[in-house]
C-alpha cells in the first residue's frame, strides 16, 4: 500500500479500527524529532532534517462518510476516500 501526500510518499500504514486512527509513515515507522498538530487535529512527524517520516490522521472513517475526504490544511491535500480505503481496510 502506498499513499502520496503532498509529494510524500508513505508506504507503510496502520489502522487502529477501535480508534478510528490511521497511522502512515515514510519509510519504516521511527521517532520523530518533532511533531506539530494540524487544525483538523491530525499530526504531522518530522526527522530531524525536517523531513516528514509520519502522518496521524484521527477519526479518519468518520471522517470519509461524513465528508467524502479528509482534507489536510498541512500539507494541503484532499484525500479521497479511494485513496485511503486500502489502509483502512488493511485492519484486522
Amino acid at each position: 500500500m502506498r499513499i502520496t501526500i503532498a509529494g510524500t510518499a508513505f508506504n507503510e500504514s496502520e489502522y487502529d479500527a477501535r480508534g478510528d486512527v490511521l497511522y502512515l509513515s515514510a519509510g519504516q515507522p521511527r521517532e520523530a524529532s518533532r511533531t506539530v498538530a494540524t487544525s483538523e487535529g491530525h499530526a504531522i512527524d518530522y526527522d530531524e532534517t525536517g523531513a516528514v517520516i509520519g502522518l496521524v490522521l484521527v477519526n479518519v472513517r468518520q471522517i470519509l462518510e461524513r465528508e467524502g475526504a479528509v482534507t489536510l490544511t498541512r500539507p494541503a491535500e484532499r484525500l479521497e476516500a479511494d485513496q485511503l480505503q486500502a489502509a483502512l481496510s488493511s485492519a484486522a
